[in-house]
């Protein structure tokens, strides 16, 4: 087989369930060191077609060609392990390696997973899904497919994560709900979108600029074969003798025309305001509250007065306490010390992790119309169950499925709906993003950014809480918790400005009084910082137009495969050293010159 042979090449493929038809006729390829994002809505087929390229699953028609001797693994969704077997053990067969043990280390460690004894059965599920990413990159396969792979890690674990996936010649094909993770790590992008397979050759900030050009071309076809097709219509019924062979062409012409004109964009016409949430002026006061499970200190003596329309995000790593200050606030855990007084108007709206269990034998209109048959918008208007679920795009055909006829995202979806459905004035939302596809994460967004109650956000999805919060509440760990007055990215450029603090209390010991840099006298560049900064200046310049000829490049689609390969090789390079010149910049420009 030829050197430049993709690493996968899928044509014509074709997947059903019964009458379901998932895609159809679809063909896309993965050359060596392309980093590919699949986008999909839930329920489309997107874990479906990767576990049939893995070989999980079976496939009605097409081809699916590897490049020969290559080595494939896949992170799959929701991965199983022997319960007995240890951690070290799950991940791969070392047989003594020590190389391959102290590789394994480091990334679990990486991974939050220290124990490498314990027997995964001991493990959460959370847990679970980081060895089963440990596994797939400790064994460095040529091609790499994630599902999900940013799922059940914290903040800290996917920055490490892309930046992972960025450096050297790895070539990749995931599935993926964290927009920053795709537009960082992917330079293509293909969307299952209507059975049919779109590829977008650039970034997820390019795709989303192309595919919104795609659907206006589409919508304007649309309208042009409607208009066209009253007037065909109009001569098909009015000239049934002038159909003769002479006119055959114009009558078949006039059900392709048909074909076209019902096509759909699905899309929503309208944005959910809902203008009858009220919420008093007193929300919740945390008077002083403590809480420990053994030596594992969660709050110690915190005290926080949650305004009127807030949107907070909490942040944190795993272990933190997060979950846990959620389900204390709801009245679910019992502090150790102190309480929460709630205002007498606050209605709670908890989206939590572990999410509603279904009658799987319950239709999904039936499920959310237990809950209500209308929202009250205010003004004598109402949003009914079936407006809602088709706000979040579950169409009338969907909304008579039964329950187990739905994918785990649609779940997720439909748990939403029913949460939304109660119309709280106080929405708490506990890792909402998982398990969500990017449309519907969007959707929620515009519905929250709209909310006129309060909001309690926690995630690791950094683009939903840049786009939704106010202000985040930082969980450190050791009960340390500190209010940060900004969005995710924001508090993210703070820490990597700020200078180093001195040893904390951890050691024992008591720390040296901080300085306040913010009044200090500043000091002033060195010649040598200054020669640094402008060549800094000069270069990022530099990289930055690299940067923009090659995603140009590689958007042309005039490139050979060994072009292609080497242009996406030199991307993620490209990326890391602007990422360290610009940190560098960052902290020069601080200085007073």
């Amino acid at each position: 087989m030829a050197k430049d042979t993709p690493y996968l090449d899928v044509q014509h493929l074709k997947k059903s369930f019964g009458s379901l038809l998932l895609f159809d006729d679809i063909s896309f390829s993965v050359a060596e060191g392309q980093h590919v994002g699949l986008i999909a809505k839930n329920g489309t087929g997107k874990s479906t077609l990767l576990n049939i390229l893995i070989g999980h699953e079976g496939y009605d028609s097409g081809e699916i060609i590897y490049r020969r001797d290559i080595r494939v693994a896949m992170l799959e969704q929701s991965p199983t392990f022997d319960p007995q077997e240890s951690v070290l053990d799950a991940c791969f067969n070392h047989q003594g390696d020590p190389e391959k043990v102290l590789k394994a280390k480091q990334i679990l460690t990486k991974l939050k997973i220290r124990d490498l004894q314990q027997p995964m059965g001991q493990l959460s599920g959370g847990q679970q899904k980081r060895v089963a990413l440990a596994n797939v990159l400790i064994t460095e396969p040529d091609f790499l497919i994630l599902d999900e792979p940013t799922n059940h890690l914290d903040l800290e674990m996917i920055e490490w994560l892309e930046g992972f996936l960025q450096r050297g010649n790895k070539t990749l094909l995931m599935v993926t709900h964290d927009r920053y993770f795709l537009d960082r790590v992917c330079s293509v992008i293909i969307e299952l979108d209507d059975r049919t397979i779109y590829t977008y050759r650039g970034n997820y900030a390019y795709y989303l600029e192309k595919r919104q050009e795609r659907i206006d071309n589409k919508r304007a076809e649309i309208m042009r074969a409607n208009n066209l097709y009253r007037t065909e219509l109009d001569w098909m019924r009015r000239m049934p003798q002038a159909r003769g062979h002479k006119a055959k062409y114009r009558e078949e012409a006039f059900y392709e025309l048909e074909r076209v004109a019902r096509q759909r964009i699905e899309e929503r016409q309208v944005r959910l305001k809902s203008r009858n949430v009220y919420i008093g002026s007193k929300i919740f006061e945390c008077q002083y509250v403590s809480k420990a499970f053994g030596e594992h200190v969660i709050l110690k003596d915190f005290y926080y007065n949650f305004s009127r329309f807030e949107k907070m995000g909490i942040v944190g790593n795993n272990g933190t306490g997060k979950s846990t200050f959620i389900k204390m606030l709801l009245g679910q855990v019992a502090p150790d010390a102190g309480r929460f007084d709630i205002g007498d108007t606050v209605n709670f709206g908890y989206f939590s992790q572990e999410g509603l269990q279904f009658d799987e034998q319950q239709k999904v209109i039936d499920v959310v119309k237990d809950i209500a048959e209308y929202i009250d918008m205010g003004g004598g208007k109402h949003f009914t169950a079936s407006q809602l679920l088709q706000y979040f795009l579950f169409i009338p055909e969907q909304q008579h499925n039964y329950v187990y006829k739905l994918s785990g995202g649609e779940r997720r979806k439909l748990y939403l709906c029913t949460v939304l459905m109660r119309n709280p004035n106080f929405l708490v939302l506990d890792e909402p993003t998982n398990d969500l596809d990017i449309v519907t994460l969007q959707i929620l967004e515009e519905y929250l950014q709209d909310f006129s109650g309060c909001v309690i956000v926690v995630s690791h999805d950094r683009y939903f809480m840049d786009k939704i919060v106010d202000h985040l509440l930082v969980f450190e760990g050791d009960g340390v918790v500190k209010d940060f007055p900004g969005n995710y990215t924001q508090y993210r450029q703070w820490q990597a400005l700020k200078p180093q603090e001195e040893p904390t209390a951890k050691s024992g010991k008591e720390s040296a009084p901080k300085k306040d840099y913010r009044h200090d006298t500043r000091r002033r560049m060195t010649f040598k910082e200054k020669m640094e900064f402008e060549r800094l200046t000069k270069e990022i310049e530099q990289l930055e137009t690299e940067k923009s000829q090659i995603e140009q490049s590689l958007c042309s689609g005039a490139l050979s495969i060994d072009e292609l390969t080497d242009k996406s090789k030199r991307l993620p390079v490209l990326n890391d050293e602007l990422d360290q010149k610009s940190m560098r910049w960052l902290e020069l420009s601080e200085i007073e010159s």
